[in-house]
């Protein structure tokens, strides 16, 4: 089990860590109290595999030490339990800049009296959390995208399984689905609509799919469609994305598209990927 503990200042972008997190399969706790962790992980370790990757929200809200946390952490290596820390601060300008554009209070200072004050406190207060970080991210001047970025590098491991991908198959003339991140026009193909044997079938058909994938120019696209999928992957894993459409569009919908949909997706699921096949107009 991989327990990955998210701390740092309020307003430094906690929540938004935790829910990138969420994003790549982490089950997410926010406010966790110290001494549950160990609890916790048991826990999550007799429900099996859907916990086997956690993510908690440890901050100052409650804290007058860290003890507790760095004692449940010992706990957690001993029940043979993988932890990384993920410290989030910020510059105190941007963190007061913050808290008076959300007109929020400071955890530190309820009654909104001095939030500099409480922020240097804070600070303070999470040394000893900083100073045993594995990751310290500065989300000063970063956009959500840059901060998803960071957190994917540091914590997504490669596998092409983080990326859920559905191939849809599509008729042009009943429009190009708005979900689609990318579209290929197969209307090049021979059409099996001419084929009065075939008009009827669909292209999961045997005959359909013969038809299709034994025309030469079918074998030349997919020589170039598989290889440009398995390139562009791993750099929507990179950037982020947690899934992607891919979008396979013939006249109807009926066959070549279906076809080439079903012959993608088992090329992709046959290089360990999460792929599903959808044919929105069949």
């Amino acid at each position: 089990m991989e327990v990955v503990i998210i701390s740092g200042l309020s307003g430094g972008g906690k929540s938004s860590a935790a829910a990138i997190l969420e994003d790549l399969n982490y089950y997410c706790v926010d406010n966790m109290p110290a001494a549950l962790i160990p609890r916790f992980a048991e826990i999550c370790i007799a429900a099996g595999e859907d916990y086997n990757r956690t993510a908690l929200v440890i901050d100052a809200r409650g804290q007058h030490s860290f003890e507790k946390l760095f004692n449940a952490l010992d706990d957690l290596e001993e029940l043979g339990c993988a932890y990384r820390i993920l410290y989030v601060e910020a510059e105190p300008e941007t963190i007061i800049k913050r808290y008076k554009e959300t007109r929020r209070r400071h955890p530190l200072d309820p009654e909104g009296r001095n939030i500099g004050e409480a922020v240097a406190r804070e600070i303070e207060l999470l040394k000893p959390v900083r100073d045993r970080a594995d990751f310290i991210i500065d989300t000063t001047g970063l956009t959500l995208g840059m901060l998803q970025h960071s957190i994917v590098k540091d914590f997504l491991d490669g596998d092409n399984k983080s990326i859920h991908i559905t191939v849809e198959s599509f008729g042009y003339k009943h429009g190009i689905p708005m979900d689609a991140d990318l579209v290929f026009d197969v209307r090049f193909l021979p059409n099996p609509y001419y084929i009065p044997e075939l008009r009827h079938l669909r292209g999961y058909d045997k005959p359909v799919a013969d038809y299709v994938l034994e025309n030469p120019n079918t074998q030349k696209f997919l020589g170039y469609l598989e290889p440009l999928i398995d390139y562009l992957i791993p750099n929507f894993i990179e950037e982020g994305k947690h899934s992607i459409v891919i979008c396979i569009g013939c006249t109807g919908g009926h066959h070549r598209s279906v076809t080439i949909a079903e012959e993608l997706k088992n090329h992709l699921t046959a290089s360990g990927c999460d792929a599903e096949c959808y044919h929105r107009d069949v």
